[in-house]
């Protein structure tokens, strides 16, 4: 059985509603919110950027905890598209991340795929894969590539 949420999870009426309160979230380090858009399956999954898969509620829980021990994580979603069914949703989009470096205010560029599936609850994530991030915007192809995996 899932361990009980710190605070009580929105209804969330679509993916997308799902999407802006997990951003939102990571922006403001709030784990309580971050933690409400999960559902309560114990397969639920995220790969954090050049991380390993980490499995379960609780696990997800202490890696964003050690995350937002820096603070939020300056995110904007962009470039999002969506493959939905009446129960499913998988958005494949680029988060921007703001970095402060050496040099200045700078941006990452990661690669990720959320996956939602409607409950009882509304929509709730299932899974969070993000690529390592990138110093240089993705490009997008449209043409089938020369090279399957």
């Amino acid at each position: 059985m899932a361990a009980p949420r710190a605070r009580a999870a929105h209804l969330l009426a679509t993916p997308d509603d799902v999407e802006a309160q997990f951003y939102e979230a990571l922006r403001d380090a709030d784990i309580g919110k971050l933690m409400a858009v999960w559902s309560d399956d114990d397969d639920i999954v995220c790969v954090h950027p050049g991380g390993p898969r980490v499995v379960g509620a609780a696990a997800i829980r202490a890696s964003f905890e050690a995350i937002f021990e820096r603070g939020g994580v300056p995110v904007q979603p962009e470039q999002v598209h969506r493959t939905s069914s009446l129960e499913a949703s998988v958005h494949n989009l680029v988060e921007t991340v703001a970095i402060v470096g050496a040099e200045g205010l700078q941006q990452a560029y990661v690669v990720s795929t959320n996956v939602y599936l409607k409950t009882a609850l509304g929509w709730r994530m299932v899974a969070h894969h993000a690529s390592p991030g990138s110093a240089v915007p993705p490009h997008e192809s449209v043409e089938a590539p020369s090279t399957l995996h």
